[in-house]
Formats: structure tokens, sequence, C-alpha cells
């Protein structure tokens, strides 16, 4: 992929999420380059799953990695408050997600990836652990995330300040 074609793809996830914040539905017609460009609504829905994927990994690297912390940090708040951070200010990308998620089985099996990912980085499973298992608790933390009492931010000393602004995910 050339540097022209990665602005080319990325202007049009940017167009799509523009015209998103009207319907979570996907407009994939309704874009300009979407079908030349990824060809499919599945490549399309990969490719906004895969920046979904760039920025909670962004907000969980920088609630985690403050080295003001104590060591006995909660990891189970802390990747609530990276997750909540990241559904609230990317709120349209998430949510054409969400529409798309039952009628698109690949996009499930990303899904699933994403809650494997946020219930090892809390402590919650083990990576090593059967399938199921990490589903069935990943299902419950997702519930836990969606539904459960919201946190207050803890307040972050001046070396995790910098490290937020440094990155621009966080």
């Amino acid at each position: 992929m050339s540097w022209n074609d990665f602005y080319q793809r990325r202007d049009v996830l940017d167009a799509v999420i523009r015209q998103a914040r009207r319907s979570p539905a996907l407009p994939f017609d309704e874009i300009p380059g979407a079908a030349e460009l990824f060809g499919t609504r599945q490549n399309l829905l990969l490719a906004l799953q895969y920046r979904w994927n760039q920025l909670l990994s962004g907000y969980l690297r920088a609630e985690l990695a403050d080295p003001d912390e104590a060591p006995d940090t909660d990891q189970v708040d802390a990747v609530a408050r990276a997750w909540r951070k990241a559904v609230t200010e990317h709120a349209t990308l998430h949510a054409v997600l969400e529409a798309n998620l039952d009628a698109h089985p690949m996009l499930q099996a990303a899904h699933d990836a994403e809650r494997k990912m946020l219930v090892v980085t809390a402590g919650l499973a083990d990576p090593g652990e059967p399938p199921a298992e990490i589903r069935r608790v990943g299902s419950a933390f997702g519930a836990l995330l969606r539904n459960g009492p919201v946190r207050r931010e803890r307040r972050r000393g001046p070396v995790g300040h910098l490290l937020r602004m440094l990155a621009p995910s966080a």
C-alpha cells in the first residue's frame, strides 16, 4: 500500500464516521471511494475495527503505564476507565461497530478478541484459559463496563499527565 492509498483509505474512514453521526448504520454506498478502496462492507468494517483497536490500546497503555501509580493499582478499574473514555471520545466509531456486530460474523470474532484483551489486561483471566471461559468472563465484564457504576477518574501525577499529552489517543 502506498502513502497515497493510506491517506485515501483514512479519508474514507473519516467520512464514514462523519456520515454515521446521523445514524450508526454503515453508510457504505454514500461514501465516495469506499467501494473502490475497500471492496466490501466487511473490509470497511474490519478497517474501522482496526482503528478502534488502535485507539482502545492507546487508552489502555496510557491508563496502565503511569509510573506514579502504586504497584497495587486496581487493574479492573483502570481498564474500565480506559474503555469508557475511548467509548465516550469515539462514540460514533463504537456505535457503528456495535450496530453491525450481529450482521457480520467476522466482526464478532474481532469483538471477542477485544473482550479477551480487556479481561486479560484487567487480570480477570489468563491468556491460556479455555476460549469458552474467556468469552463468559468477557461477556460479564462487558456488561459491567456498559452498565456498571462509573467511578471518578483518579488524579494523576505530572508524569502521567505528560504521558497523556504525548499519546494522542489517550
